[in-house]
C-alpha cells in the first residue's frame, strides 16, 4: 500500500465553506466543470465583541456535465474572516507518522484525543476495461503539530480497491491580518498516478475540550458586522480556476 499527500481531507472543509452562499446550495459552472457547495454554522446568534464556541458542517462537489472525471485540483488557497478564530492551546496534537497506512479506523484510535473534524469523501478514477470507478473514504481531520508558529490540521483517509492508497496530509493555518484572520494555502498532490479527481466532500468541523481548567472551542466566532466571509481561489490541472467571495449572515446574540 503507497502513502501519498493529499488534500482530501482539507478539500471536505474548504469546499464546503469557501464556495458556499448565502441561501442553498451555490453551483459555479466554467466550461463543462461544475462545482456545487452548501455550508453553514451554528449557533448563528453570536456576540458582537466576544467569541462563542461554533461548529461548521458543509458539503462540496465537482463534476463534468457530460459524466467523465473532473480535471484533478492542483492548489488551494483559503482566507478565513477576521471575525473567526481557532483555539489548539492544550488540545492533543497528532504526530502524522502515526497515520501512515492506518485504516480510517486505526487512524481515530491513534489521535482519538485530536480529533477535530470527520466526514467523508469521494474521487473518480478511469481504469482501463473498469470505465470510471468511485471510490469512497472516510475523512479524519486531527490536530496537527505546529510549523514555522502556525497550528496545522493533519487530514486522513484511505482509498478502498482497487487502487489501495493511504492519504494523509498537513496543512499550515496562517495567522494573518486585515479583513482575513488565517489562511491555509496547499498543493494537492497525484491521485492514481494524475487520472484521478475529488468528486464528493462533506464535513463536520468543531470541537470542545478542557484545558488549563478551562472549557475551551477549537473553532469559535464574532458577530461584529452581521456576515463572515471567506476568500478562495481554486485552480485546476486544465488551467480552470475558480476564486472569489463567499458570505454567510449572522445574527448578535443580546
Amino acid at each position: 500500500m503507497r502513502k501519498r499527500l493529499l488534500g482530501l481531507a482539507a478539500l471536505a472543509a474548504v469546499c464546503a465553506i469557501a464556495l458556499a452562499g448565502i441561501a442553498g446550495a451555490a453551483t459555479v459552472r466554467v466550461g463543462k466543470l461544475v462545482l456545487q457547495a452548501d455550508g453553514s454554522f451554528e449557533p448563528r446568534a453570536l456576540p458582537k465583541r466576544a467569541f462563542a464556541p461554533i461548529r461548521f458542517r458543509g458539503y462540496g462537489k465537482i463534476k463534468n456535465t457530460d459524466g467523465s472525471v473532473p480535471p484533478p485540483l492542483r492548489h488551494v488557497k483559503i482566507d478565513f474572516d477576521r471575525d473567526g478564530r481557532l483555539t489548539t492551546a492544550g488540545l492533543s496534537v497528532c504526530a502524522p507518522a502515526k497515520l501512515a497506512e492506518a485504516t480510517p479506523k486505526q487512524a481515530r484510535n491513534r489521535c482519538r484525543s485530536s480529533i477535530v473534524g470527520s466526514g467523508h469523501v469521494a474521487a473518480a478514477v478511469p481504469l482501463p476495461f473498469l470505465g470510471k470507478v468511485e471510490m469512497r473514504s472516510p475523512v479524519t481531520l486531527f490536530n496537527g503539530p505546529r510549523q514555522g508558529g502556525n497550528p496545522t490540521v493533519v487530514g486522513h483517509a484511505q482509498a478502498p480497491f482497487p487502487i489501495s492508497e493511504t492519504y494523509v496530509l498537513v496543512v499550515p493555518i496562517e495567522r494573518r491580518r486585515g479583513a482575513y484572520r488565517y489562511r491555509a494555502e496547499f498543493d494537492t498532490p497525484l491521485i492514481a498516478g494524475g487520472v484521478g479527481s475529488i468528486t464528493h466532500a462533506d464535513l463536520k468541523l468543531g470541537r470542545m475540550y478542557r484545558a488549563g481548567g478551562r472549557k475551551r472551542s477549537y473553532v469559535s466566532a464574532r458577530c461584529s458586522d452581521y456576515i463572515l466571509q471567506t476568500k478562495g481561489f481554486f485552480s485546476f490541472a486544465d488551467g480552470t480556476v475558480v476564486y472569489g467571495s463567499a458570505f454567510k449572515p449572522c445574527r448578535i446574540r443580546r
